[in-house]
Formats: structure tokens, C-alpha cells, sequence
């Protein structure tokens, strides 16, 4: 008889046990909902699935009578320009600078010390600061998602640039390779599915960021919305721009995977056989 521990789920069973959690939570708020509006119809803070679905309908497929836009689409595609713009800045600098102070102990001894304390100053206590500085457009709602994801991604790549086996580093020297060469041809190739997964790790604080920022100041986003809404106690607009906000992310983060993934094939079989 195998040992629980040595028993591993096939496809089928895989999708199944990830639903039933899902499934579980939709049933306990479902009953929540419904017991709330029962006691009191007029319940706003846990509407249901109608109220929700009227919500969605009404931002979403309906145009608004004062702009003439799609609210939730205008809202989608502001905050996706906003946090890809922001995550793509911070993954060119990152790879940039992370192999080039990982690369070369004379650039990592000026600039690794300004990094790590760049990296250690909470990014929304500079807020006001890019606010005052670069205005309430778009450019400070981009800077702060550089200034709280770019030090980490950058602090990343440094390590795994120094964490490559020594003696590939050597032959290729051995062989001739200048500095050059060294960071494009070795190092180059071998970091770039590490960055992907830093890319990856460092989404949730991007959107994190990114929601704090049109909370504050912003004409449409998905955090602008959200806080627009919050003093209406508008549940049935809040729950959807959440759970939307959320299957971005994920989709996000699912393409980053499959990229690595097709690009970088023998990168996922050596972590599999870990």
C-alpha cells in the first residue's frame, strides 16, 4: 500500500481538487449572501450573484451616459498599459543592471550598496514625493511601480549571476571569451528564464502598487474605480473589479510561465529534476 506521500494525482484529479476549493467558497457566500438579504433586502455588503451580474453588465456592456464609454474596458485597459509599461521598464533594468553588478565586483562594489538601500525604502512613503515631482499624469503612477519592483528584480539578478558555476565562467575565459562575450553568450542565456521568474514573483507587489496609485490620483483605472465606488458601499462593483484585477494577474502570470516554459525548455527540466 503506497504512503500518502508517494501518491501523485493525475490530470483529471489535479483540475478536480483545484476546483473544489473555488466551488467551496462560491457555496459559502452564496449561502452568506442569502441570508443576509433575506434579513434585510436592502444588504449592500454582500450583494448577489444578480446584483453582481447587473453591476457587470451595467460598467461593462452598457455605454455611460456621460462619457459614452465602456467604463470597465476604459478601466481595464488604463491600468494594463499603466502596469505593463511599469513591470517591462523594471525587468530591462533589472536584467541590465543585475548582470552588470553581478558581472563586474567593481561596478557591484559602487552601486550594490545604493541598490540594497533603494530596495529597503517603502515605495508609498515616496509616493506624495513622484506626485509633487512628475504631476498626477501617468508618469508617477509608472514610476511607483518601478521604484517598489525594480531594486528587487535588479537585487535578484545579481545573485543569480554570482550564484553561476564557477568553472563555466573560467573556460569561457580560458577559451578567449572577453567581458563582452562573457556577459552575452554565457551569462546572458542562462539568466534570462531566472528573470522571467522574478518578473513573476514580483507582479502581485506591481499590482499592489499600481492600485494604491490611481487610488489616490486617477481619472479611470481599476483602483480608481474601486475607491470611486467605496463610499457607495457598492459591493456589486467592488467584488468583480477584484476578482478581475485577480484573473489578470493570473493570466499574467500564466503567459510569463508558458513563455519560460517554451523559450527555455531545458531551464524547467533541471528544475524538475531537483
Amino acid at each position: 500500500m503506497k504512503k500518502l506521500v508517494n501518491i501523485e494525482p493525475n490530470r483529471s484529479l489535479k483540475v478536480f481538487l483545484a476546483i473544489i476549493p473555488f466551488v467551496i467558497m462560491l457555496l459559502i457566500y452564496w449561502s452568506a449572501s442569502n441570508e443576509r438579504l433575506a434579513a434585510n433586502p436592502y444588504d449592500k455588503l454582500l450583494p448577489s450573484f444578480s446584483q453582481i451580474s447587473a453591476a457587470i453588465d451595467r460598467l461593462a456592456f452598457t455605454e455611460d451616459k456621460r462619457s459614452g464609454e465602456y467604463l470597465f474596458w476604459v478601466d481595464s485597459a488604463a491600468s494594463l498599459y499603466r502596469i505593463g509599461l511599469g513591470v517591462a521598464i523594471s525587468a530591462t533594468m533589472g536584467l541590465i543592471l543585475g548582470v552588470l553588478s553581478g558581472l563586474l565586483p567593481t561596478f557591484r562594489a559602487g552601486f550594490s550598496p545604493l541598490i540594497t538601500i533603494i530596495s529597503l525604502i517603502p515605495p508609498m512613503a515616496v509616493l506624495p514625493i513622484l506626485f509633487i515631482t512628475f504631476g498626477l499624469g501617468e508618469l508617477a503612477k509608472v514610476m511607483l511601480i518601478i521604484i517598489g519592483t525594480a531594486p528587487v528584480i535588479i537585487r535578484d539578478i545579481q545573485n543569480q549571476v554570482r550564484q553561476l558555476p564557477t568553472e563555466i565562467m573560467v573556460k569561457a575565459q580560458t577559451l578567449g571569451a572577453s567581458t563582452w562575450l562573457l556577459a552575452t553568450r554565457v551569462v546572458l542565456p542562462q539568466i534570462m528564464p531566472r528573470l522571467i521568474t522574478a518578473v513573476r514573483l514580483s507582479l502581485g507587489t506591481a499590482w499592489l502598487f499600481l492600485i494604491a496609485a490611481e487610488a489616490i490620483a486617477a481619472q479611470e483605472g481599476l483602483g480608481y474605480r474601486i475607491f470611486l465606488v467605496r463610499r457607495y458601499m457598492s459591493m456589486d462593483v467592488i467584488l468583480p473589479y477584484v476578482m478581475w484585477i485577480t484573473a489578470l494577474a493570473f493570466a499574467m502570470d500564466f503567459s510569463l510561465r508558458k513563455l519560460s516554459e517554451l523559450c527555455f525548455p531545458w531551464y524547467h527540466q533541471q528544475e524538475a529534476a531537483k
